[in-house]
């Protein structure tokens, strides 16, 4: 594989974990909290809404884990992708 079909394999994934994450984080900090808060609120975690507790405090919390789960994503992926690009460069 060319080193230019590599990085676009690369960058297509990179934009694959992207779409994902953004849409879980979408879910969570747009819908769970605005536009499903009535329903969500009928429902009672720690003697407090869920509705109210994603708006004040699940989804930013969200948004921190999928931080951590980016960064380790992409490391596993640059791992990847460097020790191709490494066994290219240096064939045994």
């Amino acid at each position: 594989m060319a080193t230019s079909d590599k990085n676009r394999t690369y960058w297509r994934k990179n934009l694959q974990y992207l779409a994902i994450l953004l849409g879980i984080w979408f879910v969570t900090s747009y819908l769970c909290s605005i536009v499903f808060v009535e329903q969500l609120d009928k429902i009672q975690i720690g003697g407090f809404p869920l509705g109210f507790t994603f708006a004040q405090q699940a989804s930013i919390w969200i948004f921190v884990v999928l931080i951590f789960v980016y960064a380790w994503l992409m490391n596993r992926l640059d791992k990847k992708y460097q020790n191709d690009r490494d066994n290219a460069e240096n064939p045994e």
